[in-house]
């Protein structure tokens, strides 16, 4: 049965990470300036450093995501990245209307919990493996 979790999780990261990859690669062939102005339009604040981080999330940590590399902190980019485009983009179209938040809310939130629960197919678990330990060391008194 871990087997399936495991692949279910490497099938999820890849469905999501390709999402916020494409998306990533849109803002960067708009340009960061372009995406800036887009971010300044819609209220965000920072807007050229906002466009900076959120176009490194989605390539950088989109290809590391999928890999299955450095995933919580990758999940933590996914939900500042969507949560800030939910309430600071999306928020006034309500959850169903349109452009409204709902599939930012679930990528954001799908992105938050793969990264703490990617499965076994990650680089991830290769590295940290030998790490994780089930048993506690003596600890001298």
């Amino acid at each position: 049965m871990q087997v399936f979790r495991d692949l279910a999780a490497l099938l999820g990261r890849l469905g999501i990470g390709l999402v916020f990859l494409v998306h990533g690669l849109d803002k960067w062939q708009a340009g960061v300036g372009a995406t800036a102005d887009g971010f300044e339009q819609s209220g965000v604040p920072l807007a050229y450093l906002a466009a900076l981080f959120v176009i490194g999330v989605e390539i950088i940590g989109s290809i590391a995501f999928m890999l299955g590399f450095a995933l919580p902190l990758v999940g933590i980019g996914y939900a500042v990245t969507g949560l800030g485009a939910v309430f600071l983009v999306h928020w006034d179209a309500g959850l169903t209307g349109q452009g409204g938040y709902e599939l930012v809310l679930v990528l954001a939130l799908a992105g938050l919990a793969l990264g703490f629960n990617g499965g076994r197919y990650a680089l991830d678990h290769l590295v940290f493996a030998g790490r994780r330990t089930n048993e506690r060391e003596p600890v001298a008194a």
